[in-house]
Parts: structure tokens; C-alpha cells; sequence
């Protein structure tokens, strides 16, 4: 029965979210809440919920303060740079834009956190987006499998969880399997141009003039695989094609695939920046010190120095202290932020609901032993193969401990009874994280849509069907390089 509800509470979560018939705030408490009436143990709700916050309050805390500084470290300049780089690479041409998110998300993810990664690259490329009326959701997918990818490095998380797990060193499941990801990441950037040739259909290859232009604020929302997209304008002040300067076939430079050079005239690489280069909050003279303090910042999380929420509520405090030393001018900073605070923290701390009452009820523990009751005996010496298929689900239903934790030792049991060594089990069950990446249950995800101003549904709509094909991409590269 515990089975059968806690896939029924995923699934209404899922659908309503996506049907946009529930705020993801709102499903991530109700939902929960419901089921856990249903299960009969509306009187323990509250210790559930206290349970999963005070799992959730140190990652809450983490992406708070870590909000805050890279907030300050965009109002001050310092990713400006990289946006002028990524910029001189894209020419304004859409498939170079996605592209380059792709490699922006992949490089950044080295740090082995999701929600930096995040941060720092729609800070980078959201600009380009808005200006350019591109999808949103193809950043926010792209930036999110590209992260899954790597965030499969020793110190990512999965990799060590199921290294402690089972027992085994972290380097013997990840070296072996750099091959496969390595054609992981590539099949992400070969999805993002195909992507992003989609988008240069849609709407051409702008020039730097016709993309100077500014345009009433909309949301660009892809609705699916077909040509067709919606914007929803938030001025009067926009015809409802949405379609804006340059589209489609009215681009100066078409839709050929050229780079518009002939039709710049006047605009140069430099005038189109995404950011604001003349804000009054930028610190040019404090450059290398935010740089440097940024390096030392990453340097620290992963060396492990000082818990992670630590690390940014100093670095915070600090970068605040020396950028703007004026006590208005920092309030000033942390009220341009609060938004994205709230709204992230808030989501987290929802989320701590839904996955507090799944483990407390018992669900995630009766859904994993189902699945791996399911498994037919003639599939033993194929457990490889199973586990990483299975880690496609269920690392996207259930938190990466759950999983790690309570289902593969599991898994790794019934693969030695039939002869598939820990190993291969272990590196098999890290093929899933570019789709646990979009997980509702990972924190980091809501900083990506938040921050990206998409809604989840949409996101999640979007990336499911790519994130799975790249997990199996991986999966087959495994299998056919003798990894798995």
C-alpha cells in the first residue's frame, strides 16, 4: 500500500506542476501533507516536517549566503569579462549562445556544486537570452544536464556517496568511467546545437544592432520538441506574434547560419554586454580582490576546510563589507537579492516537506524494495545494466542518499550472487545524475528556474526526455567501452 501511495503522491506532485494547477511551493507542502493522512500517520506530520528542515536547513543556509555573494559579485563586475567572452564566441547567433551555455555550465560544475553552478551561469546568460527573446528552458535544460554530467567528479557527491556506500575507493568507480562521460558531455553539447539550430530557425541570426534594441520585458517559454513557442508579455506595449526584431525570416542576416557581420555596421562586439556596463554598482578597481576572493572561496568548499554554508555566510559578510562599506549601500544590496533569497530558500524548506513525509511514512524504503523485487532472476548477470537503468528513476524520485544509501547495497547484493563485482555496480548507478539534476527534490534545481524566471513545469516538461537520453547515452557508452 506504502508502495503504491508514495508513486501516486510523486506522480500528483508531477502532474499538477506541470499542469500548472499548483504553485511548486504549494504542491511540495499540500501534497505531502495529504498523502500523509492518507497513510494514517496525519499525527507524526510534524515530526516529519521538523525531520527533513533539519536535514534541509544547512543546504537552505548554503544557498542564502551564497545567493547574497554572487549577487554582490554580478552587481560589482566581476562576470562581466566572461559574458563580453561568451559573447565574442556567440556573435549573437543563438546556436553559438546555447552552446556556450553548455560549456559555460560543464566548466563552472568543476567545483563540484550544483547551485554555483547555477548561479554563475544564468547570471552569465540570462542576459543574452532576454535580449535576443530566446527560450529560457533551453538554458535552464542545458545548464542542468551539463552539471549531471559533471557532477559525477569524486567530490560532486554521488560518486563518494557510492564509493562509502559500498566500500570502495571513489577513483576506481570514476577513472574508469571518464570515457563514458566524456561522451555524455559530448552528447549534451551535440543536443545543445541541435538546440540551438532551432533557435536560430525561429528567430535568425540577429545582428548587434537589431539585438541593441530594446525590447518590453516577456517571458519566452518553448512549449515542446515542435517549431511553435509562446511569450507572454508582460506590457501591453508587445504584439502578441511575440515574435520581435529580426525574427524568422526578418533577420538581417537570416537564417543560413551566418554571422551577420556585413549587417553590424556601427555595433561592436563591446556594445552588447547583457550586463549593464554602466551600473553604478560596479567596483573596477576591486576587480582582482573579488576574483581572487572568489578562487579562495571555491578553493576552500573543496578542500572541505569549512562546512559550505559557513564558507558563504563569511564570504558574504565580507564581500559586502569591502564592495560597498557604506551600511545603506549594503542594505540597498541584500534588498536587490531578496527575491531570490525568499523564493529559493522558501522552496527549499517546502521541498524539506515532501521529502520529510516520503521518508518518515516509509514510502521511499517500500517503492526501492519493489523496484528491486521486480527485477526477474534471469536479469542477475545483467545487474549493470539494471542498476543503471534503475538509477534513472530512482534517483530522480528519491534524494541521492536515499538511493546510494538504501538501494544499492541493495542492488550490489543481488549483483554478487550472480558474479557483477561492486565495481561495475557501483559505477553504473552514477548514469542517472543528468536527470536527477532536474529532480524536485534537489535544492539546486529551484536555484536554476528561479533565478532563470521559468517555471518549474516548464523546465521539467522540457529537459525529462533529453536528460533521460543522455543517461542512457552514457549508459550504452559504458556497456560498449567494457565499463559496465
Amino acid at each position: 500500500m506504502l508502495t503504491i501511495l508514495g508513486f501516486a503522491m510523486i506522480a500528483t506532485f508531477l502532474v499538477l506542476i506541470m499542469m500548472k494547477k499548483m504553485s511548486p511551493i504549494a504542491a511540495l507542502v499540500l501534497i505531502p501533507a495529504l498523502f500523509c493522512v492518507f497513510v494514517g500517520k496525519g499525527a507524526h506530520l510534524g515530526d516529519y516536517v521538523i525531520d527533513g528542515v533539519s536535514s534541509l536547513a544547512p543546504t537552505a543556509a548554503m544557498l542564502m549566503f551564497a545567493i547574497v555573494y554572487f549577487g554582490v559579485m554580478i552587481d560589482v563586475g566581476l562576470f562581466d569579462p566572461i559574458v563580453r567572452a561568451i559573447l565574442r564566441f556567440c556573435k549573437a547567433d543563438p546556436m553559438r549562445i546555447v552552446v556556450g551555455t553548455a560549456l559555460l555550465a560543464a566548466i563552472v560544475s568543476l567545483d563540484g556544486d550544483g547551485s554555483t553552478t547555477f548561479m554563475i551561469t544564468v547570471s552569465a546568460m540570462y542576459p543574452l537570452y532576454k535580449r535576443l527573446k530566446m527560450s529560457l528552458v533551453v538554458m535552464t535544460g542545458v545548464a542542468a544536464m551539463a552539471n549531471g554530467v559533471m557532477n559525477t567528479l569524486p567530490w560532486g557527491g554521488p560518486t563518494a556517496r557510492a564509493a562509502t556506500a559500498l566500500k570502495v575507493d571513489a577513483t576506481d568507480i570514476f577513472v574508469p568511467m571518464i570515457p563514458a562521460l566524456a561522451v555524455g558531455l559530448l552528447a549534451v553539447v551535440v543536443l545543445a546545437y541541435v538546440l540551438g539550430l532551432r533557435e536560430r530557425r525561429r528567430l535568425g541570426t540577429l545582428t548587434l544592432d537589431e539585438a541593441l534594441v530594446r525590447e518590453a520585458e516577456s517571458e519566452t517559454v518553448l512549449v515542446g520538441a515542435g517549431s511553435g513557442a509562446k511569450s507572454g508579455a508582460k506590457s501591453g506595449a508587445e504584439s502578441g506574434s511575440g515574435t520581435g526584431p529580426g525574427a524568422g525570416t526578418g533577420a538581417a542576416s537570416g537564417s543560413d547560419g551566418s554571422d551577420g557581420d556585413a549587417a553590424r555596421g556601427a555595433g561592436s562586439d563591446d556594445d552588447f554586454q547583457g550586463l549593464d556596463p554602466n551600473r553604478a554598482t560596479l567596483r573596477p578597481k576591486l576587480y582582482w580582490f573579488n576574483a581572487l576572493l572568489t578562487v579562495a572561496l571555491l578553493t576552500a568548499m573543496i578542500m572541505e576546510l569549512l562546512p559550505i554554508p559557513v564558507l558563504f555566510l563569511l564570504g558574504a559578510a565580507l564581500a559586502l563589507t569591502v564592495n560597498f562599506p557604506h551600511i545603506p549601500d549594503q542594505k540597498a544590496r541584500i534588498a536587490a537579492h531578496a527575491d531570490n533569497v525568499l523564493n529559493v530558500s522558501g522552496m527549499v524548506f517546502a521541498a524539506a516537506v515532501f521529502t520529510g513525509v516520503l521518508t518518515g511514512t516509509g514510502m521511499v524504503d517500500h517503492m526501492a524494495n519493489w523496484l528491486v523485487d521486480t527485477i526477474p532472476d534471469g536479469m542477475g548477470p545483467h545487474m549493470g545494466l539494471v542498476t543503471g537503468l534503475l538509477s534513472l528513476p530512482l534517483t530522480y524520485f528519491m534524494s541521492n542518499d536515499g538511493f546510494y544509501f538504501g538501494v544499492l547495497p541493495v542492488l550490489a547484493e543481488a549483483g554478487q550472487a550472480h558474479g557483477v563485482s561492486t565495481l561495475e555496480i557501483a559505477r553504473a548507478s552514477i548514469v542517472g545524475q543528468p536527470l536527477h539534476m532536474s529532480s524536485p527534490l534537489v535544492p539546486a534545481v529551484y536555484v536554476l528556474v528561479g533565478m532563470a524566471k521559468v517555471e518549474f513545469g516548464d523546465h521539467t516538461k522540457f529537459v525529462v526526455k533529453w536528460a533521460v537520453l543522455t543517461c542512457l547515452v552514457i549508459l550504452a557508452a559504458g556497456i560498449l567501452f567494457g565499463i559496465i
